[in-house]
């Protein structure tokens, strides 16, 4: 029986690109304007939106361990399909159990392409048609991620949720943009053709760099492809943030209301703020963990430089009102000491902090918009936040 693109099969019901909605169905629970709140299901659990997720490139969150991510509320994990892909190998995962087991991480996880990453290495790769070659950043060694290849990886990897190949170009240049489009709507097409595992949620990606009407062009082409979500791509990379900003305006309100929106790479607490603002479910960035390696922690004052001579004898906490185990227990000449030291365990209470500071700015927000309060915020919340986008003045130089 088929009614509208969907089927019903011994009565669960599964969508023209075979996936069974119950497993990953979408539910929004509140909406503030374009802002909502709701849950997504998954095989190891449901994502309660919007969420941040940290990032575990090489199947690891860096200088954490998955009880850490437990205690801070993570709910979501990012690996890196790229550089799994090169090392150990997504064959060897796959015969380890897959990337849960492997690294023992048993809620939600999703996997990026390996797109960006490639796209990223200009000096090393030769895009055409088919895909894409390139030299490996760590042997130089060659090889090749095609859309089917790509998928074929994500499967053996295992993650909940998986992304089609996609072309990420520079927003900037606008002559490249469309055709990189085009080939991300191809390509698209070919990962869904490629896909095998139903237990994997595979979401298409939106390019079209800046140009809102590529932009809107390449919505509602990754919409009509009915995958069980929508990422958005190609931002944060280069533009403005007005531009990201206007870009947001172009695309949330052309994809479908009961799929969530994935915005890739984007997290600091302003640009979840305004992504949440816009309609955005889903945010990953290094952001935080890639400070806290640099000594910098997000603080009600603005971003702090703990290697700051100001610190040395500071008793208070990173933040004062903050939950998170270093917060409520080490104090900022404490974890000063330890970064003049070179003491790792530095870079692991900081990312604690950090990554606990976004996870609690998006429960925050979630309470908000179930309120219904989120909007009238936004000022208050901008306000709090907008000193973490960059160093206190003070400490600038150091």
């Amino acid at each position: 029986m088929v009614k509208s693109g969907i089927s019903w099969i011994y009565g669960v019901i599964y969508d023209r690109a075979g996936y069974n909605h119950r497993m990953f169905e979408f539910n929004i629970t509140a909406k503030n304007n374009r802002a909502r709140t709701g849950k997504f299901s998954t095989p190891h659990g449901d994502l309660i939106t919007p969420v941040f997720a940290p990032v575990g490139t090489q199947a690891t969150v860096k200088t954490l361990t998955p009880e850490h991510l437990k205690d801070i509320n993570a709910s979501l994990v990012l690996s890196n399909t790229y550089h799994l892909y090169l090392r150990p190998g997504d064959e060897l995962v796959r015969d380890m159990g897959g990337l849960h087991k492997f690294m023992q991480w048993h809620r939600p996880m999703l996997t990026d392409s390996g797109g960006f990453q490639v796209f990223s290495l200009a000096q090393t790769r030769k895009i055409d048609e088919d895909g894409v070659t390139f030299k490996s950043h760590i042997d130089g060694s060659t090889h090749r991620f095609t859309p089917e290849k790509s998928i074929q990886i994500q499967e053996n990897l295992g993650a909940d949720i998986i992304m089609a190949f996609d072309e990420c170009a520079d927003p900037n240049d606008h002559k490249y943009i469309q055709k990189a489009m085009e080939r991300t709507h191809r390509w698209a097409e070919r990962s869904l053709q490629a896909r095998t595992r139903q237990d994997q949620a595979l979401f298409g990606i939106v390019q079209g760099g800046v140009d809102p009407t590529l932009r809107a062009e390449s919505a509602k082409f990754i919409a009509a492809l009915d995958t069980p979500g929508i990422a958005i791509g190609g931002l944060s990379v280069g533009e403005t943030k007005q531009e990201m900003h206007d870009t947001l305006d172009v695309v949330t309100p052309l994809l479908p209301e009961n799929k969530p929106r994935y915005l890739m790479g984007v997290g600091t607490p302003e640009d979840l703020i305004n992504g949440v603002l816009r309609g955005v479910d889903i945010f990953d960035c290094v952001l935080p963990t890639r400070l806290a390696r640099h000594h910098s922690a997000f603080a009600p004052e603005g971003r702090l430089n703990l290697m700051n001579a100001s610190f040395a004898r500071d008793e208070r906490p990173i933040d004062t009102t903050c939950d998170c185990y270093a917060c409520q227990t080490f104090t900022r000449a404490y974890i000063r000491h330890l970064i003049m030291a070179k003491e790792l365990l530095a870079g692991t209470l900081v990312s604690i902090h950090n990554l606990r500071a976004l996870i609690r700015l998006m429960e925050q927000i979630r309470g908000f918009i179930a309120e219904g309060s989120f909007e009238s915020r936004i000022p208050d919340l901008l306000g709090q936040w907008d000193n973490n986008a960059k160093r206190k003045q003070q400490t600038k130089g150091n």
